[in-house]
């Protein structure tokens, strides 16, 4: 790579091949885009060394290739159809990668390769959610903010179990991806498991918004700049520190920051974020990697920029926030002492890096564990908020599948499930029973009445859309944790009237 930048040294405590094309991943997802390190910081821009060179280069026993190499020739020549070789090398690759039993490190072929670095610069289409494969299924990490995922009412610990009816149970990761992207305006239906129940959603692709970061004031205080972050990114840091900026312009003295259902992304932009809100000098992260010692990322005005938030502020996290969000979250309040409200993180604690194979395609591999400034290792266990809340119980009712009709005389957990979004909208079915009875029918009457619908008493097509509708604005209406928020800032603002 070309450095045109003048070389400067290299910062204290930071391993250049680390830093150099380091991510901080949930899952490789093409179905929102996987997110790599395309300009560092610290690393080859500042020392003019190469990730490239930097990889361990470690010789195999060459029994192993031999045995490799018979399995070869044996399929290319015996096998009773023919076998292209590439296939053969790939899936070779494939299984090596697979055979470590980690999640995150997999083989990339040069179609995911394209892909992936398509979702870096440019815009993708699919449903918007972060996944990793989990035994059988596939989970749901976090929906992304603004997309059909988060619409349709997908929650993170959310199972697919089918795409189009396909199983996923024999699909790698990447194949079901492959499976639930597409071109904006198609659809695709899922069924998902959220607990012990099973429904299906039929999600229209779309776009998904490149914009990472949104903010406004608060509507009720003006003084309160709420910030929310939705990945980490190339622009991220530029897009927080704009909308820093514009909400000071316009009175904000104190600040909500928010990272729910934020899945991660760029190890780099993390750093630059948490340097923000921690004193020059003081630890950021902790990074350890194979045989070698234990490193400690401190704070670098000059090195990570000189922007600071010094006002009150309070972080959301929940169960969606991982990896870059919870480096986040880690040096916010371990090191800058910022409250933590919410419930626990998602809990990744690894680093993976992108190489790029000499013969075909990527490699994507873990390459080390990070830890929060006070050694904590956060990897299945997530962070602990510093407030614990809980949102209301209605926000994990399942979906309503609108090609179905429900009607007086059913009795079903989804009739059951209907009843309690008729009731979180207070309209009384009586007992919660999972029975269709009159009660359920007059509620259902009452709410077409007032949505200026068709008045059958039955929930299908539009009276099904419409219910999920009014739940998802009462969801939004009724957030418990930026409440929750708002008066942890006050208690930090006006400390005397705790």
């Amino acid at each position: 790579m070309k450095q045109e930048e003048k070389k400067e040294p290299s910062p204290k405590g930071i391993k250049k091949s680390t830093f150099a094309v380091s991510v901080i991943l949930v899952a490789l997802l093409s179905v929102i885009g996987t997110l790599i390190a395309t300009d560092t910081i610290g690393s080859e821009k500042h020392t003019g060394q190469s990730n490239q060179t930097s990889m361990k280069q470690e010789p195999a026993e060459q029994t192993n290739f031999d045995a490799l190499n018979e399995v070869y020739e044996l399929l290319e020549n015996n096998y009773y159809e023919e076998v292209e070789p590439e296939v053969l090398i790939e899936g070779a690759i494939s299984g090596m990668a697979d055979a470590v039993g980690d999640p995150y490190t997999e083989y990339l072929d040069e179609e995911e390769s394209s892909s992936l670095n398509e979702d870096i610069t440019g815009s993708f289409e699919g449903i918007g959610a972060e996944v990793m494969k989990e035994g059988k299924a596939v989970k749901i990490v976090s929906p992304i903010s603004g997309s059909p995922a988060e619409k349709a009412g997908l929650l993170p610990n959310d199972l697919i179990l089918s795409i189009d009816e396909e199983s996923v149970e024999e699909l790698s990761l990447n194949e079901a991806v492959a499976l639930i992207r597409g071109p904006k305006g198609t659809e695709v239906t899922l069924s998902i498991q959220r607990g012990d129940r099973t429904f299906k959603v039929t999600l229209t692709r779309d776009s998904i918004p490149l914009e990472t970061v949104k903010y406004n004031l608060d509507e009720t205080d003006s003084s309160i700049g709420y910030v929310r972050i939705t990945s980490f990114s190339s622009p991220t840091y530029d897009e927080m520190v704009s909308a820093i900026e514009d909400l000071r312009s316009q009175g904000a003295t104190s600040f909500i920051f928010d990272v729910r259902g934020n899945p991660g992304g760029l190890l780099n932009i993390a750093i630059q974020m948490a340097n923000v809100f921690v004193k020059e000098g003081e630890t950021l992260l902790r990074v350890e990697e194979r045989g070698e010692e234990p490193l400690v990322y401190t704070s670098n005005d000059a090195l990570y920029g000189k922007f600071k938030v010094t006002e009150p502020s309070v972080l959301l996290i929940n169960e969606g926030s991982a990896s870059a969000s919870e480096i986040l979250a880690g040096a916010m309040n371990e090191t800058a002492d910022i409250p933590l409200v919410g419930t626990k993180s998602f809990g990744k604690g690894t680093i993976q890096n992108i190489k790029t194979l000499q013969t075909t395609g990527e490699l994507k591999l873990t390459i080390g564990k990070w830890l929060t400034p006070n050694g904590n290792w956060v990897h299945e266990k997530g962070i602990q908020p510093t407030e614990e809340i809980e949102l209301p119980d209605y926000v994990h009712l399942l979906m309503i599948d609108s090609d179905k009709t429900y009607k007086e005389n059913d009795l079903s957990p989804e009739v059951e499930n209907i009843e309690q979004i008729l009731k979180a909208l207070d309209y009384s079915t009586g007992e919660i029973d999972g029975l269709y009875d009159q009660e359920t029918v007059k509620a259902v009457k009452h709410f077409q009445r007032d949505e200026k619908l068709e008045e059958t008493g039955q929930v299908t097509g539009e009276t099904a859309l419409k219910l999920v509708e009014k739940l998802r604005e009462l969801i939004e209406k009724n957030d418990t944790q930026y409440e929750a928020a708002k008066k942890t800032l006050l208690k930090i603002v006006e400390p005397d009237e705790k």
